[in-house]
C-alpha cells in the first residue's frame, strides 16, 4: 500500500525571512538565560532572595524562563503563519 502525501509540498517563500525572525528570537532569550546563569554563578545570595509565598528568585527566574520559552513559541508561530498568509496572497495575485 502507497501513501501519498496529504499536502503537495511547495516551495516555502517565507523561509528566509522565518529564519531570521528565528535566530533573532533565539539570541533574545540566549540573552536572558545568560543572565540567569550569570546572577547563579556570581551572586548566589541574590538568587537565595524570597520573592513570593517563600519562593525565592532562582525558582521565579527559571520559571519564567520556561514561560518565556513558550510565549516566544507562540509568537513566533503566529508572525510566520501571517507572513506566509501574506506572502501566498501576494503570490496569488501576481
Amino acid at each position: 500500500m502507497l501513501h501519498e502525501p496529504a499536502a503537495k509540498a511547495e516551495k516555502d517563500a517565507a523561509s528566509e525571512w522565518k529564519a531570521k525572525l528565528g535566530i533573532k528570537m533565539f539570541w533574545l532569550y540566549c540573552i536572558i538565560y545568560m543572565s540567569f546563569v550569570g546572577i547563579a554563578v556570581f551572586s548566589t545570595k541574590t538568587m537565595q532572595i524570597e520573592l513570593l509565598s517563600g519562593a525565592n528568585l532562582a525558582i521565579i527566574y527559571g520559571i519564567a524562563l520556561i514561560i518565556f520559552a513558550i510565549v516566544l513559541g507562540l509568537i513566533y508561530n503566529h508572525l510566520c503563519t501571517k507572513k506566509e498568509d501574506e506572502m501566498n496572497k501576494d503570490g496569488e495575485t501576481k
